[in-house]
């Protein structure tokens, strides 16, 4: 079992964050991209399946999922403190220069260069994305190999038919993740032993 290091300290996570922020290019894929990358490979602060964990509780909920995780890590790492701090740490800088660039952007974006360089972008970003989905992807199919082959079938075939989903019949988000909740606990709900109802039952007795 790889060993995590201690965690940051306020200090440190502000700057950790602030960094994720400043590289942030492409939106959220890039920003999970860095983020997972910050603190399970570089630093090993956490478990690819603990950060995974996290992702996927802030899946269902409404609003900025980056916000979402980037409070539950801070809360991991520095309590309450450690809440605000990492998210002056993402935000603060970044919002500056997004402002800054925003300003800038609409005396420049008509440029022959410019609107090169967006184009340039947009693979880009598209492949940080595939990435980001085989990196969650990866753990959840280990783990589904090991529990046995019906797992990871059932692993498989909710994928598939998310993205089928999203890409065919153009269907929301929140429909999709509700479908999923659904059918993870379709598939993944605990299976009572036989006997054990009796069993706690003598127990109780």
């Amino acid at each position: 079992m790889e060993q995590q290091n201690p965690g940051p300290g306020k200090w440190q996570l502000f700057r950790i964050w602030a960094n994720i922020g400043l590289q942030s290019f492409g939106g959220g894929a890039s920003t999970i991209f860095l983020i997972q990358r910050a603190f399970t490979e570089k630093h090993k602060w956490m478990s690819i399946d603990e950060f995974t964990h996290f992702w996927s509780l802030c899946i269902p909920t409404p609003g900025i999922n980056l916000v979402a995780v980037t409070i539950l890590i801070g809360r991991k790492f520095g309590g309450i403190g450690g809440i605000f701090v990492s998210l002056a740490g993402l935000l603060i800088p970044s919002a500056i220069i997004t402002c800054l660039l925003a300003a800038l952007f609409q005396h420049i974006e008509t440029l022959p260069a410019v609107q090169a360089t967006i184009r340039g972008i947009i693979p880009a970003t598209g492949a940080i994305m595939l990435l980001v989905g085989l990196n969650f992807a990866g753990p959840l199919l280990r783990k589904s190999s090991k529990e046995g082959i019906f797992v990871l079938l059932a692993s498989c075939t909710i994928i598939v038919l998310c993205a089928l989903a999203v890409i065919l019949f153009k269907t929301p988000a929140i429909v999709v993740v509700l479908g999923a909740i659904v059918l993870g606990a379709l598939f993944f709900a605990p299976k009572q032993k036989p006997g054990s109802v009796s069993q706690q039952g003598d127990e109780q007795q």
